[in-house]
């Protein structure tokens, strides 16, 4: 298809081109050919009147002259334009090709985003279905296990409408209108009510989330920056042993304030740190880490990642295999704010 589309993009450019080249030549055809029209007349009559003798000697032949020289503009013009055909059509099939390739990846990354939801959704949907038609097909299950299978059959649902909640999210952050929503913060409150989000999942494997963040204004959308935490936090502690300290701090410098949310986790690999922000990329982390990745879909840090880009920040994740990662949000200070 783009191909194709390369090939009628370049046709057009190169059309352009020519139609403009031709019309130059064809109008600096007439003008130097009505030139030296003019002045192998004039110089002739000049001849004829300052010298009598040479009035009607065969040299002069204002006509002929005039058909040589037309006949040999032609032919350099005709050059120049094989010359521009040749050229454009080079930079025509360049620049149709730098046109398109940003389309091209954009589509690519569609089809890729496209296979990949439909993928995650049909794993639990084949779930829910097989476990549906053994509970209908089993006609003496007890009611303990209709209850176990409706639970099981929650849970999926669950984890559908989580994936769907995340895709959703995605969906209204590429929208680029959360701007919109932007106020001022204070980075302890955004902190703080992070925190207060993961407490029960955190509390439930017995990790404490160790806070330290000094207090400093930022501009950005509250629900956004405070999801961004939860996201890393959640990872932080899904990702480390029961019993461990999960660290959040914050602190600010002339310009930026930084978020490290730190583990002693298992760690990420790492040829897996350079993909961790793709979509649906759930990777190997230090081998154990695969089985609790399952129950994730992978977009978590991808909508992390565009939160952080959409408040002009950045995110960084650091990691060894075995001794935990950590990951650092740097967003603007609000304007006219000094740090502490």
């Amino acid at each position: 298809m783009f191909r194709s589309a390369t090939f009628k993009l370049t046709m057009w450019y190169l059309a352009l081109v020519m139609a403009i080249s031709l019309i130059f030549s064809a109008v600096l055809y007439h003008v130097t050919t009505g030139e030296l029209d003019r002045g192998l007349s004039s110089e002739s009559s000049r001849i004829s009147r300052q010298f009598p003798v040479f009035r009607d000697d065969p040299l002069l032949r204002p006509g002929q002259d005039y058909n040589n020289g037309a006949h040999r503009i032609l032919l350099r013009l005709i050059g120049f334009n094989i010359i521009v055909f040749v050229a454009a059509g080079a930079a025509s099939y360049w620049l149709a090709r730098r046109t398109l390739l940003p389309i091209e990846e954009a589509h690519e990354q569609q089809k890729r985003f496209t296979a990949d939801v439909s993928h995650e959704l049909r794993t639990p949907l084949t779930a829910l279905k097989m476990e549906s038609e053994v509970a209908l097909m089993n006609t003496k299950n007890s009611k303990q296990a209709l209850r176990t299978t409706l639970a099981s059959n929650l849970e999926e649902v669950t984890k559908l409408e989580d994936l769907i909640n995340s895709l959703l999210r995605l969906t209204r952050l590429e929208a680029g209108d959360l701007e919109q929503q932007f106020e001022p913060l204070n980075s302890r409150t955004v902190a703080g009510e992070a925190a207060e989000q993961v407490a029960k999942q955190a509390a439930g494997r017995d990790i404490t989330i160790a806070q330290d963040v000094k207090p400093a204004e930022l501009i950005g959308d509250r629900a956004s920056l405070t999801q961004l935490l939860v996201i890393l936090l959640d990872n932080a502690i899904k990702y480390s042993p029961n019993g461990s300290t999960v660290r959040l701090t914050g602190r600010a410098n002339d310009q930026t304030v930084s978020f490290e949310i730190a583990d002693r986790g298992t760690g990420i690999e790492r040829e897996a740190l350079e993909h961790i922000f793709d979509r649906f990329y759930r990777g190997r982390q230090n081998g154990s880490r695969n089985k609790t990745a399952a129950e994730g879909y992978g977009l978590g840090l991808s909508i992390a990642k565009m939160i952080a880009d959409l408040h002009r920040g950045a995110i960084t994740v650091s990691s060894q295999a075995g001794q935990g990662t950590t990951a650092t949000v740097t967003l603007p200070l609000a304007l006219g704010h000094k740090a502490d």
